[in-house]
């Protein structure tokens, strides 16, 4: 069974829905929130003290979009509604840190599927789990902003992206309406499958930054 629950935050309100076994969706702000209820319909509202682990990605969730450099790649996620390629998709895109950005195309490569960037866009635009699977920080080639199934579009894509101070290209513009100011330093490309550092895909605009393990 699912539950879910709506909570304020500096954008806005947002839903977050969650089984036994992790969260199953989180939702940005809709036009209103009867718009924002009706995209949480699968689940049932939670009433009463929220599980421990759904206060702590609330809690985060509140930080983040405060401005704050948040980390979500560890929370427990419930994707058993995904195939098994769209989790792959999935998968590869939380690996992407705050700040930087992939392209569709590397994605694909990421998975074992090259040449597959629309299969790619494809699954993220069914992403249940924006910000903590950062569908915004996949570009399209050459730095293009791409599409972002949220309300707000790609205006909201590139909001996020410059809240977390990553670099794009084209495509759109940030509204700053949408979202609260932020500070941090700009980061880069980040990925567990690219730790040695390669960089073989012109279309990302900003260069590598290989984490530690």
């Amino acid at each position: 069974m699912q539950r879910f629950h709506i909570f304020r935050t500096a954008i806005g309100p947002c839903g977050i829905a969650w089984s036994e076994e992790g969260v199953t969706r989180f939702q940005l702000p809709e036009r209103d929130d009867a718009a924002l209820a009706r995209r949480m319909a699968k689940a049932d509202r939670w009433s009463g003290a929220l599980p421990s682990p759904i206060a702590q990605a609330i809690a985060d969730l509140e930080r983040y979009f405060r401005g704050e450099k948040i980390d979500f790649s560890t929370l427990r996620l419930d994707l058993r509604a995904s195939s098994p390629f769209h989790k792959a998709v999935y998968d590869a895109t939380r690996a992407i840190s705050w700040g930087a950005v992939a392209t569709y195309g590397e994605i694909a490569r990421d998975v074992g599927s090259p040449g597959a960037a629309r299969a790619v866009g494809h699954a993220l635009s069914r992403n249940p789990i924006a910000i903590i699977i950062p569908c915004h920080r996949i570009l399209a080639a050459g730095g293009k902003i791409g599409g972002f199934s949220a309300h707000g579009g790609t205006s909201a894509k590139a909001r996020l992206l410059e809240i977390e101070g990553a670099r794009f290209g084209q495509g759109a513009a940030a509204n700053p309406d949408l979202f609260a100011p932020s500070s941090g330093e700009p980061q880069r490309r980040d990925s567990k499958f690219d730790r040695l550092g390669r960089f073989t895909d012109p279309g990302i605009m900003t260069r590598v930054v290989v984490r530690s393990v």
